[in-house]
């Protein structure tokens, strides 16, 4: 059974930092790209990080320089750590995965999700 439960959200100032952690079972990093997605009210979903199943990580252009995707050594468990944050960062962050390249990088291409994290940045 393929469970992702992802955690770490809070409420930070601007130019705050977080780690939101998405704890992984049931799946293979071998076999599937991991990702975050975040969706703001309004908004749709959207991928923001992504780890393809070879660990070549990509994002967006609004989080290259500030959000870094990473996994821990047992395996276990994958990381966005996201710096310098701004108040358009805030949105419901999810971890999901999917085929080994991503595919179109899309949520319709991703399987698995966790439940949501929500991270607010406000003054």
């Amino acid at each position: 059974q393929v469970q992702l439960e992802d955690s770490g959200g809070a409420s930070v100032q601007p130019g705050g930092s977080l780690r939101l952690s998405c704890a992984v079972s049931g799946l293979s990093y071998s076999n599937h790209c991991i990702a975050w997605f975040r969706q703001a009210p309004g908004k749709e979903r959207e991928g923001v990080a992504f780890r393809r199943s070879d660990g070549w990580p990509r994002y967006v252009d609004s989080a290259k320089g500030r959000f870094l995707i990473s996994k821990d050594n047992d395996g276990n468990t994958l990381y966005l750590s996201m710096y310098y944050l701004k108040p358009e960062d805030t949105a419901m962050y999810y971890c999901a995965a999917g085929p080994p390249d991503c595919g179109t990088r899309t949520p319709v291409d991703f399987a698995y999700w966790g439940q949501g994290t929500q991270v607010t940045v406000s003054s």
